[in-house]
Formats: C-alpha cells, sequence, structure tokens
C-alpha cells in the first residue's frame, strides 16, 4: 500500500504539470485534467493491465480519452508512467513517449503533445480523440476485438486475452449521438470487459450543462442494459478504486462509472468555472491553486522527489511482470497451438496468410452480367473463408449490401456467440468508430451501407484516414441507379466528399472483375482505409480477351479500349456503371471512322500515386478532345477533362422514377455520350483550324 502523501503528491503532480502546460502554451482546457487527476491516477497506477517499457503489448488494457481536451491529463500520466517510445519499425526505444521537455511544448509544431491526442504520433495514445463521442464509441470495437481473440485464440491454460478496454468521457460524449449509438449496441452485446468513465462535472463551454441537458444518464444507460456505479467525489480515492475493483471483478455487461467533479477543483477563488474549461487559468490564478495544494506557487512543471518511484513501483513494476508472465505463456503457447499463434503474429503484424485469395471466383464475359454488390458478396465471402480476422457487417442492410459472411462456421457476434457477423442495426455513425475500434485492435474490419448513408459516417472515416487505419467501407446502392426511392437515397455529391478526405482510397469498380482486382487491393492495404463503392443495378462483364486486363485498376485508371493505332481522337473517361456505357459508344462511333479512347478510372486516389509518365500514357496531353462520365456531381471531373472538356454528371438532387427514365432524363444515354464526343471533337477541329 503506498503512502497517502506520495499518492497525493502525485496526483497533484498531474494537476500542476496541467495546468503549467496549458498556461505555457496560452491555449487548451486544464479544468477537467486537474479534476479526473485522482481517477486517473487510481486507473494507472493501480488498476490499468499495461507495461509502460512495452506500450503495445498485446495483452494490455486499452485506455482510451475520450474528452481529447483534456489531452494533457493523458500527457502528464504517460510521462509519469515512464511510457517509453516506439519507433517506425515496431519496437520500443529507450525514450520516453512523452518527455518533460515535450510537456513544455504542450501544442506547439512538431511536440509529442499536440492539442488532442494523435494515434501513431504518441506511443501510449491508442487513438485519436477530439470530435466528442468518438472516442467512447470506438472503444467499443475495442472491446469487440478483445472479446473475439479471447474467443479464438484462448486454450486451456492459456488465457492470451482478456483486456479490458476503458474510456474516459465527459458531459458531451454523454450528449453525442455517435456515443448513444455505440453504448446501445454495447449494452445489447452484453460487453462484460468494457467500463467507460463519467466525468460529470456539469459544464460545458457555453456554461452548466442544465441548459441543454437534463436527462437521467443513469436510468439511460440502465435501460442499455448496462452495470452503472456513482462516485459522488472525484476526490475520494477510495471509492474510484471500489468502483474500478467492481467492474473487474464482477462485471457480466459494460459498465458506466459516474464520477462527480468539480472543473478546476482546488481553485476556489475561480468565479467563471466554464473559463477554466475552455482556457487557460492566467498566472494569478495558478499561483493560487498551487497554493491551495500545498505547492511552491513559482515553481513550474515540477516533480517532487518520490513521484516517478511512485509510478515505477505501481504500475511500471505491476505491467512488467505481467507482460513478462504473457511472454512466457506465448513461447509455450507458439509450441503446442502453432496453428493459432501463426495466425496471432499474422494479424499483429497486419500481413495475411498464405492462400488467402485462392477462392476468388473468376467472372466471364456475360452481356448480362451482374450486379457489382453480388460480385463483391462473393469475393468478400471466398476471402472471409482464409482470412480469419476479417470480421464486420452492416447498418441492418446486409441482405442489400450482400455483406453477410455465409459460409460454414462464419457465425453471428451476438451477447452469446462470438462468430464474425457483426448486425450493427440502424446505426451508421457508429458503426464507422467501432470499426476504427477494431482496426486499431488489428483485425481487418468491414461495415456496409448505402452510399447516401457515408454522411452519417463521415466523422469516423475521417478519423480512419488521419489514424491510417485499414478500414474498410462497403457502400452500395451508388448513383441514380437506386431509381424510384428518390432524391433522398439517390448519392450526387458523396463521391466527391470520398474523394476529398486525404489518405482514403475510394474505388468503384466498372464490372464483376474490377470487383475482384479492387478487392485484392483493399486486403494488401496496411495503413489506408478504403471505400468500395458498389451498383444495385447489373453491370456487363466485360470480355476482357477483347478489352484490357481489370488487374489496370491497381494503377487506379487505365486504358480499358484503345484507337487502332493507339492514336485517339477522344478520351471517353468513366466509373464504375458508366464505363459501360463508354464501350457502348466506342464501338459505334468506330463504326463511323472516328477513334475514341476508354479509360476506366475505378479510383482517382490511385491514379493520381502514380508515375506522370503513367498518368501522360494513359491521358495524353496532346489530346484535349475529352469527356468524362458519370452518375453523380460533376465536381472535380475538371482535373481531367480540361476547361474545355465536357463532363455528363448530375447538376440536381436526382428523381423518383424507373432507372431507365432516370438514365434518359439525365444524359447517362450511350447516345449522349456520342453526341458530346463528337462535339468535343468539333470543338478541338475548330481550334486546330
Amino acid at each position: 500500500m503506498q503512502d497517502q502523501d506520495i499518492v497525493t503528491t502525485s496526483i497533484n503532480t498531474i494537476r500542476t504539470l496541467s495546468m503549467d502546460a496549458v498556461q505555457a502554451a496560452r491555449s487548451g482546457h486544464p479544468g477537467a485534467a486537474m479534476a479526473m487527476a485522482p481517477v486517473m491516477y487510481c486507473l494507472w497506477n493501480q488498476c490499468l493491465r499495461f507495461d509502460p517499457e512495452n506500450p503495445t503489448w498485446p495483452g494490455r488494457d486499452r485506455f482510451v480519452l475520450s474528452i481529447g481536451h483534456a489531452s494533457m491529463l493523458l500527457y502528464a500520466t504517460l510521462h509519469l508512467c515512464g511510457v517509453r517510445a516506439i519507433g517506425d519499425d515496431g519496437t520500443t526505444s529507450g525514450a520516453l513517449a512523452v518527455s518533460l521537455d515535450d510537456i513544455k511544448q504542450f501544442r506547439q509544431l512538431d511536440s509529442k503533445c499536440p492539442g488532442h491526442p494523435e494515434y501513431r504520433l504518441t506511443s501510449g495514445v491508442e487513438m485519436t480523440t477530439g470530435p466528442l463521442g468518438q472516442g467512447a464509441a470506438t472503444s467499443v470495437g475495442m472491446a469487440i476485438a478483445g472479446r473475439w481473440m479471447s474467443h479464438t485464440f484462448n486454450r486451456p491454460g492459456f488465457e492470451m486475452f482478456n483486456y479490458n478496454v476503458y474510456a474516459l468521457c465527459g458531459d458531451g460524449d454523454m450528449m453525442e449521438g455517435v456515443s448513444s449509438e455505440a453504448a446501445s449496441f454495447a449494452g445489447h452485446l452484453r460487453l462484460p470487459n468494457l467500463c467507460w468513465i463519467y466525468d460529470s462535472n456539469r459544464i460545458t463551454i457555453e456554461g452548466g450543462t442544465d441548459l441543454a441537458f437534463s436527462e437521467d444518464v443513469t436510468k439511460r444507460f440502465i435501460a442499455y442494459g448496462w452495470q452503472v456505479i456513482h462516485v459522488a467525489d472525484a476526490n475520494d480515492i477510495k471509492a474510484i478504486t471500489g468502483a474500478l475493483q467492481s467492474f473487474q471483478h464482477r462485471s457480466s455487461r459494460p459498465t458506466l462509472i459516474i464520477v462527480n467533479s468539480h472543473i478546476a477543483y482546488g481553485a476556489p477563488n475561480k468565479q467563471d468555472t466554464s473559463a477554466a474549461h475552455g482556457e487557460p487559468l492566467g498566472e494569478e490564478e495558478v499561483r493560487l491553486t498551487k497554493r491551495f495544494y500545498g505547492w511552491p506557487e513559482d515553481a513550474k512543471f515540477l516533480v517532487p522527489d518520490g513521484v516517478y518511484k511512485c509510478f515505477r513501483e505501481g504500475i511500471g513494476a505491476r505491467g512488467r511482470a505481467l507482460r513478462e508472465q504473457w511472454t512466457l505463456k506465448l513461447d509455450a503457447y507458439q509450441i503446442k497451438y502453432s496453428v493459432q499463434a501463426q495466425q496471432l503474429r499474422l494479424m499483429q503484424e497486419g500481413q495475411l496468410p498464405e492462400g488467402w485469395d485462392r477462392s476468388i471466383p473468376q467472372f466471364p464475359a456475360d452481356g448480362k452480367g451482374l450486379a457489382s454488390r453480388e460480385a463483391s458478396g462473393q469475393v468478400l465471402n471466398a476471402i472471409a473463408r482464409h482470412l480469419p480476422w476479417l470480421i464486420g457487417g452492416a447498418a441492418d442492410l446486409a441482405p442489400s449490401t450482400k455483406t453477410r459472411l455465409t459460409f460454414e462456421g462464419a457465425g453471428e457476434f451476438t451477447a452469446g456467440e462470438t462468430g464474425r457477423n457483426l448486425r450493427f442495426g440502424v446505426r451508421e455513425h457508429a458503426m464507422g468508430a467501432i470499426l476504427n475500434g477494431l482496426a486499431i485492435s488489428k483485425m481487418r474490419a468491414y461495415g456496409a451501407s448505402f452510399l447516401i448513408f457515408s454522411d452519417y459516417l463521415r466523422p469516423s472515416l475521417r478519423l480512419s484516414a488521419i489514424m491510417n487505419l485499414p478500414t474498410i467501407y462497403i457502400f452500395t446502392h451508388d448513383s441514380i441507379g437506386v431509381g424510384e426511392d428518390g432524391p433522398t437515397h439517390q448519392p450526387i455529391e458523396q463521391l466527391a466528399s470520398l474523394r476529398s478526405i486525404p489518405g482514403l482510397i475510394t474505388l468503384r469498380p466498372a464490372d464483376a472483375n474490377e470487383v475482384i482486382e479492387a478487392w485484392r487491393v483493399i486486403i494488401r492495404l496496411q495503413q489506408t482505409p478504403a471505400v468500395l463503392v458498389l451498383t444495385r443495378q447489373n453491370l456487363p462483364t466485360l470480355d476482357r480477351s477483347r478489352y484490357a486486363q481489370a488487374s489496370g485498376l491497381r494503377q487506379g485508371g487505365y486504358v480499358l479500349a484503345d484507337a487502332p493505332n493507339g492514336q485517339p481522337d477522344i478520351l471517353l473517361l468513366a466509373t464504375g456503371s458508366e464505363v459501360a456505357l463508354c464501350i457502348d459508344a466506342y464501338e459505334q462511333l468506330a463504326k463511323e471512322g472516328i477513334h475514341a479512347r476508354v479509360v476506366s478510372m475505378p479510383s482517382l486516389e490511385l491514379f493520381e500515386a502514380q508515375v506522370q509518365t503513367y498518368r501522360d500514357a494513359v491521358l495524353p496531353p496532346s489530346v484535349t478532345a475529352r469527356v468524362a462520365v458519370e452518375r453523380a456531381t460533376t465536381f472535380g471531373w475538371d482535373r481531367y477533362v480540361g476547361r474545355r472538356g465536357h463532363v455528363i454528371g448530375m447538376k440536381t438532387f436526382g428523381a423518383s422514377a424507373p432507372e431507365k427514365l432516370l438514365a434518359k432524363r439525365f444524359g447517362f444515354t450511350t447516345e449522349k455520350v456520342i453526341e458530346a464526343a463528337k462535339a468535343q471533337i468539333r470543338i478541338r477541329e475548330h481550334r486546330v483550324g
């Protein structure tokens, strides 16, 4: 049992480091960090199964700071715990993940202590947080992964995975809809390894929470199926420890620990508590608060004697012992359960098992063809048979998105089962965050919905890209081809919106064989999220003995059909369902002696990643007559057709009618493509003349 004086001193060190860093930066939020310091101390130094010397040890507990604005709370703790940095090669270095100098550079350029925690930048940070609700929701995915890994890898005498996931939340998290969706889902699954700690300080940027938030959170979470524990005072170490132990030892469902706190606790002279949340305290208030703590008033970034030792003897000693026991167990596990050990190693390293693609079907040429969602469903199942940690589902749309795993042994993930089909319900927002939690946990996770509903997932999509996670998003019903459902279900601006996210790859394949190649690209990704955009309607399966091989998809754009002499008069560019339209136009133009080139461009991001010589070979700068065709907004296509080129696209939100009538109304016909191509050639000839 540690001496109470050093416990108090350690807690106050977290507080004062947070105050000093925020004050030095003249930017940030010290209040929550100061109030939650006792909770952070109890969790990390007394409970968390975490080895500071190896912060990526697979058997560790996970901690997510969902209230990312309280980032100094985490940085101060990582520093005092002595968490070591992880190098680019994945190995632990001798350097601290967060040094005292890093804390002094809080919120400054290139600091390891940015304004909100950033995954991969600072070791010990389990995910990027900031947008409220995202951390809490993502922690549900981490807990699902933990339960799946326990079921998959644990054997008698070999408990390789039994970790808990903790998320520290605030009033803002409780208000955001994404956390409500995720909490509902976690309660439905009865995840016993998930604990949210709710800092109920009753304050937000605008003032008291009673301005906008008056619900009974306890009753809400009980209704979700959670265990709810109350701690009346954030400074009551005994009560906090007891609540954490209650979760660890008696939980059979998710746990919410509600901790009542006061922003800038210990600063009795602070009248405007909202300012303590939204801005630095000010030099005078810092001195007064330090006086209240019995701290040297003018000392800055002080770590008193005994504090480092306190953490070394707490989390340091406990974490090292637990990790060493786990490592010894792994050595024996590799001998007795070599198949499972090999799968575990590959999963942790982001590698693929041998033969992962051996069951992928081939699709023969077929004028009628099949919908790209149908082809994708077949390919997904073929891959999942040989990639055991590929897991996912849809937001209540699996029959429509064709994303259910149907092979023997796939199973369901429910409160009582631990299979690989997740039924997210109508919860797109939470689904995206949960997928990120699975991906952070080294699983290959996919989620599906209609393309129009990608808007609901955008915050999670963006975080996938920021965190360099290989999360897989499958969106079907990709255009006005949805037909009678009308403008509310017809995606127009969504493709352009997705393409605007840095670090995200969007793929819209033209036929079944491009679907195969798209999946080959996606599965090989290790640090890049991908969106697969698919049709509801059938697409002709192109004759690849006549046209170029679908493997050209790997370059993002490729010459699908060319002029006989390789010198085209006109370039026809398209993605997805519109490629077949361009092929029809190509064939008819050829009969009239007009030499066209059809370029399939399933991924603009992959195309832009190619060297300039390749891009110029596909889209020769000398050929200025160009037509692009896509059943979406024309935004962005001017990059490829130029100022004088033509884009056949959408300028409205569509209409409710059968698909064929919509295609005619909005100009997506062979005749319109031919007409536009001839007009482009006339413009070119006029300029030359």
